[in-house]
């Protein structure tokens, strides 16, 4: 008996650690990821077949109070509602924003003012006068601050215009000496690109501005992509809060139990699949646990209110895990409700001190602007001020201008600009 019982534990121990093993990858991957993250567990395994949960009726997923509280019920709306792009283009450029390109404070300065006025397309369209009056430097210190875009990713952004942007992409080319210059005119007079055609490199020129991109920030448009949440919150007929996974987009696991072969292989074959049911439903219960702590801890942003101070740590504590794998089990998740779609790590703000979230001081940034004069647009070292008044904290200027960039808010000259244009 005691033998058995030890046999138990043994076999309970492997089923564990198999399934452990499958959940941490299954649990990291995004949820519009999760059949590529299974496909290494499937791929080897005759006995499972994997149904795509994203073949089902998109309508059908969405709780109505959602769709009510936000969008109207046309199908294409709907699936805007609940998806976000993975990375935006100001997240990208803001990495690149130090050492070595840019490792002083006026460099950096100059930098985030050239990424608060780019266009649309990835241009720079800023009042370069205006700043550098504004902050006492010499416009050509700016320019030169300025043309150290051409070594930043992706590479075209923050030019003036088009010929400008295949300059900087030129110089990341892989054209060859003699090909150069032909380019540099070419480029220059783009209009009338088809009068060097007899020229002895204009093949190689036009393959080279054949890679190019045009607008400078394609590329980032290219990759973005379209990420489903993994949870709905929101109050229900009764007014209670609820929490619903997203698992309809979940994909569905068939086990072939009844094999023709009657093999070990095709027994380990079977317990290997079951064990990667378990870590599916381990990654589900994971998940749906994460939203009830996030409710219960950011209840008042579900209200209206705003996302209070939330450490990953304190997360950690009550799962027993390690905060890294906390961070990595939120990466890539998002949350529906009917204030919008949300990254699951914007409810875990960093606290500027024991009782005031950057969140909120976002939210005050956002009502100082929607407030302030047409005629003489709120500076950042001003915003700082009335921030640090207001929240009684100690911050820098270049935190404020971050914090702009986030929030899609120009600068002060930039938006005295479009308040006369409006």
């Amino acid at each position: 008996m005691a033998a058995l019982r030890q046999t138990q534990s043994v076999e309970n121990k492997h089923k564990l650690s198999n399934t452990l093993r499958n959940w941490l990858p299954i649990l990291h991957s995004s949820l519009s990821d999760l059949g590529e993250a299974m496909a290494p567990f499937v791929e080897s395994n005759p006995v499972v077949e994997v149904e795509s949960g994203y073949e089902e009726n998109f309508e059908k997923k969405i709780p109505k109070k959602i769709i009510s509280g936000t969008v109207s019920n046309s199908r294409t709306e709907q699936i805007e509602a609940l998806t976000i792009q993975s990375r935006s283009l100001y997240d990208i450029l803001d990495e690149q924003m130090g050492a070595p390109l840019f490792p002083t404070p006026i460099s950096q300065d100059i930098a985030n003012f050239v990424i608060s006025n780019l266009d649309e397309n990835g241009y720079y369209e800023g009042n370069s006068e205006d700043f550098c009056d504004e902050n006492s430097i010499d416009i050509s210190e700016f320019e030169k601050i300025r043309l150290r875009f051409s070594h930043v990713e992706p590479v075209g952004i923050a030019a003036k215009d088009l010929s400008e942007s295949f300059i900087f992409q030129l110089d990341s080319s892989d054209v060859s000496d003699e090909a150069y210059g032909l380019c540099v005119k070419v480029i220059e007079n783009i209009e009338s690109i088809h009068g060097y055609a007899d020229e002895e490199h204009f093949p190689e020129v036009m393959r080279v501005l054949g890679t190019f991109k045009n607008p400078p920030n394609l590329e980032y448009q290219e990759e973005s992509a379209q990420i489903v949440p993994d949870l709905m919150i929101y109050f229900n007929d009764d007014e209670a809060i609820e929490v619903k996974l997203n698992d309809a987009y979940y994909p569905a696991i068939h086990i072939d139990t009844n094999y023709a072969v009657e093999h070990d292989f095709i027994t380990q074959k079977i317990k290997e699949a079951k064990s990667l049911v378990d870590a599916l439903d381990m990654r589900k219960a994971t998940l749906y646990k994460v939203g009830l702590m996030i409710v219960e801890y950011q209840y008042e942003f579900f209200t209206g209110g705003a996302i209070m101070p939330l450490t990953l740590k304190t997360l950690a504590d009550e799962f027993g895990h390690n905060p890294s794998t906390i961070s990595r089990a939120i990466a890539n998740k998002y949350i529906a409700c009917d204030r919008g779609t949300f990254a699951m790590k914007e409810f875990f703000t960093t606290a500027i001190d024991e009782d005031v979230s950057n969140a909120a001081i976002k939210e005050f940034l956002v009502g100082l602007v929607k407030q302030e004069s047409r005629e003489k647009p709120l500076s950042d070292m001003k915003l700082l001020d009335l921030i640090q008044d207001k929240f009684k904290v100690k911050m820098v200027r270049r935190t404020i201008a971050k914090y702009r960039k986030q929030l899609n808010i120009a600068g002060s000259s930039e938006r005295k600009k479009l308040y006369h244009l409006h």
